[in-house]
């Protein structure tokens, strides 16, 4: 069993967080083997506290239990013994096994992984001309995936009063659309809200190619066909995905069209990774504090916002705000959601995660360019983990050739700040 199995998993087995009961290695065919298998949740499935990294020196170098083997989650052991099923019944286009890993010398801490299967099996890039390109139903997309490949159906149960948070204006095709109407109307189709609360069928699917243990897909209604645009539902559905997490490395992200997005079809990338990265306790400076709006300072530079799972309806509305003007300027981008530490919080302050931190990097596009050898910058990269496709950049590179590496693919500090000011005035209209 391999070692990812035993933290899922074990002999000794692991306490549910929910019921104290105790999961041991599965030898019957999960629940999760059901394509029509629903993960139903509440708010009060968000673990908002006790989320830290404990000292690898107390639980051993080469552990892969870098949470300090914590309670997993229903959602963690949902999705972790649900993703191990899959990979034992052989539906990932190669057998991702322990990963080859290093944090690079430098005060960024890079983390790089090998992972040369990934860059020769995953499915070819579709050809993107547009951030605002349309759905093709000609080309791949989730509808077409395997039922195999499912892992559950995520749904949150309305068992609330409808929502009290601050309803917003909105635009849909062109018309300007503000109260209980604007929480129904999403820019690229219903978005299925009532009352704050989502009723879209949200899939969450194996990556045949993955990046790193778990890495999953989370694809709201495949059949609405919808492009690669950020919507209020789906950011929604990124955010309490990590709340439900209590691992402190289970992470989702989004590339958009432009910024490595290999499939026109609106999906986000979850996935664990078994290490910190600086983005979680990195510097950062306020731009709208009243809105949770920050500047990530350090490089990459990037805009950031923060909770600690409260009024998550003006959060995401202040997100998709920032995400919508990038794409109305036609600015590719890649959105992170990590557990972080506060804004203004000392830099490498501690091992607690008490909150989310969702980081936004606008992006030069890059349609139809030639890829790097060692590694695309994507969601991953811009958030300091590094696959590499090859073994020779992997045992050389240095911090200084990555960040050069990935500042190719940002914005000029120029088109960057005035990017800024005009986001600071879109926030506090």
């Amino acid at each position: 069993m391999s070692a990812h199995c035993a933290n899922a998993c074990s002999a000794t087995g692991v306490e549910n967080i929910e019921t104290g009961t105790t999961v041991r290695e599965q030898t019957e065919p999960h629940v999760c083997n059901s394509p029509t298998h629903e993960f139903v949740y509440s708010d009060r499935d968000f673990i908002r506290s006790g989320v830290l990294w404990l000292d690898k020196r107390r639980v051993g170098l080469n552990s892969d239990c870098a949470a300090g083997c914590q309670p997993l989650s229903r959602f963690d052991l949902t999705l972790r013994l649900g993703w191990l099923e899959k990979e034992q019944l052989g539906f990932f286009r190669y057998h991702l096994g322990d990963l080859q890993t290093k944090i690079l010398p430098g005060p960024h801490g890079f983390v790089a992984q090998l992972n040369i299967q990934r860059g020769k099996e995953r499915r070819k890039p579709q050809e993107i001309q547009s951030i605002r390109q349309s759905f093709n139903p000609n080309q791949f997309n989730f509808n077409k995936i395997e039922p195999g490949e499912i892992l559950f159906e995520i749904r949150k149960e309305n068992k609330h009063e409808p929502s009290t948070e601050p309803q917003f204006s909105t635009v849909s095709n062109g018309q300007s659309v503000s109260g209980t109407d604007a929480a129904q109307i999403d820019p690229n189709g219903p978005a299925y809200l009532d009352g704050g609360v989502t009723h879209t069928k949200t899939l969450v699917v194996i990556n045949v190619s993955p990046l790193e243990f778990g890495h999953c897909l989370i694809i709201p209604e495949p059949s609405l066909c919808l492009p690669q645009v950020l919507t209020r539902d789906v950011v929604r559905i990124g955010i309490e995905s990590v709340l439900l997490s209590s691992h402190p490395g289970f992470r989702v992200g989004f590339n958009s069209l432009g910024a490595f997005a290999s499939v026109n079809h609106l999906h986000l990338h979850g996935y664990y990774l078994d290490h910190m990265l600086r983005i979680e306790s990195a510097r950062t400076e306020p731009l709208c504090p009243g809105q949770a709006f920050h500047l990530l300072s350090d490089t990459p530079a990037g805009f950031l916002f923060y909770t600690e799972g409260e009024c998550l309806g003006a959060l995401i509305h202040n997100i998709c705000k920032v995400t919508d003007c990038l794409v109305e300027k036609n600015i590719a981008h890649n959105l992170f959601v990590t557990r972080g530490r506060p804004p203004g919080a000392s830099l490498h302050s501690g091992t607690s995660r008490p909150g989310i931190r969702v980081i936004i990097w606008p992006r030069l596009s890059c349609f139809g360019a030639k890829e790097e050898t060692a590694f695309n910058v994507a969601l991953c990269e811009l958030a300091g983990h590094l696959p590499f496709k090859n073994r020779q950049d992997f045992d050389t590179i240095t911090e200084a050739e990555v960040t050069e590496i990935v500042q190719k693919y940002l914005l000029p500090e120029k088109e960057f700040s005035m990017l800024q000011s005009q986001l600071m005035h879109l926030l506090h209209e």
